[in-house]
């Protein structure tokens, strides 16, 4: 590599006229092979989730069983992504990313082998475990890599894959399901995956590493920390369903969080070489962004999650339908991209923040008014705003967490920026699945009270229900017109439950924005005074 490009991963610290160093095309072709590596892990996780029923078909598991294909990814990458920071320092940005995508693409071509349930679970578990690192390498590239360490491009691009991969995850999955069968959600790693190991070895600048570290590897505090991370990941997923403490798996594996969480917390502060440094929380506008990054995970996942059901449980539309409506958030978070880009290069980022979370309220408002005859048309722009403002929020949002930190602590900070935004997701969907099965039976006690024969209004039903089942020659209209009422109100009292669920998502949201108080400008942000 020239001088030219290897400058800028010796991590200088931002300044004004940095920032106008002129960027080799090489670079850059470097960097869009990393974010095409990071597209692939966190859609990876979408696409799979989305045809889990054909995946268990395929490999003969239970229901029960089946999700382990998931929650073992899952648990993997929580562990693996904050080990990135200490692995970034053994061998540099280019290294790991390097080992971590062919790795990734390594195991995928492995999952699509599995003969059984076990030999998936077991490469699905090592998938999630080595392509981890991806995502917060890539994080930590936009920052160190280029002139000024604060590319605002590398961020938008970080930012719209972020938001863009989970919104259109469950169509593709689909699509590709249906029409190649399962083996192919990870065959279509391997080419991809190999692209990005050849153009960032060959593009991205060398970094130096120091491999005497992994001696001094804290493998007490890593245990611990996998301990913690990877029981507290099942615990919020296994939860809601389970009923949390009322099951007794649940409660020891709560126990051994809280017993492993301590031990790791205990050695991230004494031990001389940490897993993870946690000094960085000290930062203020890290620990707020954040906080911030947890919600925006919450709202991303969450209404990725929930928005599907409804379609699928009330309405009854079909996957394709459901992509048709989902590709509406997405399309406003591509679009959007680039105008977080130049907003946050023009004003101050928390002003860009603060407008973010107010679409995304709006948005998520908007979505908290549904009825069971809701489709395309009601749903536009609640997704267009809900979509625009996730992504008006995710990048100056990682802007202004890891904006004013030194370079040398980015890449560690980036693995715990992207450790919280996926656990604000996980626990936000626990919590709407925990929401979900306590106001689903409010409702259903609510409404059902009142479907008293006598009222005017059940009378009219039922009459009319009993008329259309006998024309159509039914043997029993008078049960079939009761059974019609209930799934009715069964309906009513689900929708409902959506709107709650979606109100309970903008309240977060509300209440997040007080963290635009104790934000600081980043050294790079334009305009308005620091505080």
């Amino acid at each position: 590599m020239t001088a030219a490009t290897a400058t800028p991963g010796a991590g200088a610290p931002a300044g004004a006229g940095a920032a106008h160093e002129k960027v080799p095309l090489t670079l850059h072709i470097g960097f869009l092979a990393m974010v095409i590596g990071m597209f692939m892990s966190i859609l990876d996780v979408q696409i799979v989730a989305s045809s889990i029923r054909q995946i268990q078909a395929g490999v003969a598991a239970s229901g029960e069983e089946i999700a382990w294909v998931q929650t073992g990814y899952l648990i993997a990458e929580v562990v693996g992504i904050p080990l990135s920071g200490f692995l970034n320092r053994v061998f540099g940005i280019r290294r790991l990313f390097i080992i971590s995508a062919g790795a990734f693409t390594v195991s995928s071509f492995l999952c699509a082998l599995s003969w059984d349930l076990d030999s998936l679970v077991a490469f699905r578990a090592i998938q999630g475990f080595v392509g981890a690192a991806m995502v917060p390498t890539t994080m930590a590239a936009a920052f160190t890599l280029f002139p000024g360490g604060r590319s605002m491009t590398q961020q938008v691009m970080i930012g719209m894959v972020a938001t863009l991969a989970p919104s259109i995850g469950p169509t593709l999955g689909g699509w590709v399901t249906e029409h190649l069968g399962w083996h192919w959600l990870f065959l279509i790693n391997i080419v991809p995956g190999i692209a990005a190991c050849v153009l960032v070895y060959l593009f991205v600048p060398k970094q130096k590493g120091d491999l005497n570290l992994l001696k001094r590897l804290d493998v007490l505090g890593f245990s611990a920390m996998a301990l913690f991370l990877g029981s507290l990941e099942w615990v919020v997923d296994e939860g809601p369903a389970a009923g949390w403490f009322s099951d007794g798996d649940i409660r020891i594996a709560t126990a051994l969080c809280i017993i492993s969480a301590a031990i790791f917390f205990y050695r991230a502060f004494s031990y001389h070489t940490p897993v993870v440094d946690l000094k960085v929380f000290g930062n203020r506008n890290f620990w707020s962004g954040s906080l911030l990054a947890t919600i925006v995970g919450f709202g991303l996942y969450g209404s990725v999650y929930i928005l599907p059901l409804f379609l699928g449980q009330v309405r009854g539309f079909s996957s394709l339908q459901i992509g048709h409506i989902m590709s509406i958030s997405g399309l406003a978070m591509f679009i959007g991209g680039p105008l977080a880009g130049a907003l946050t290069r023009r004003l101050d980022p928390r002003i860009v923040v603060g407008i973010g979370i107010a679409l995304v309220m709006t948005g998520l408002w908007g979505n908290a008014q549904l009825t069971p005859q809701s489709g395309f048309d009601e749903l536009f722009w609640p997704q267009a705003l809900r979509g625009m403002g996730l992504i008006l929020t995710m990048v100056p949002v990682s802007n202004l967490a890891l904006g004013t930190l030194p370079p040398p602590q980015v890449a560690n900070a980036s693995g715990l920026f992207t450790v919280v935004r996926n656990l604000g997701g996980a626990i936000g969907i626990a919590a709407l699945n925990t929401m979900t099965y306590h106001f689903t039976a409010l409702h259903e006690q609510e409404l059902g009270s009142r479907l008293d024969p006598s009222r005017p209004e059940v009378q009219a039903f039922l009459q009319q229900a009993e008329a259309n089942a006998a024309a159509h020659g039914l043997a029993d209209p008078s049960s079939t017109a009761i059974a019609q009422l209930v799934m009715r109100m069964k309906l009513e009292a689900l929708t409902m439950t959506f709107n709650n669920l979606f109100m309970a998502m903008a309240m977060a949201f509300c209440f997040i924005s007080l963290t635009l108080l104790v934000l600081k400008k980043p050294i790079n942000a334009p305009g308005g005074p620091a505080h």
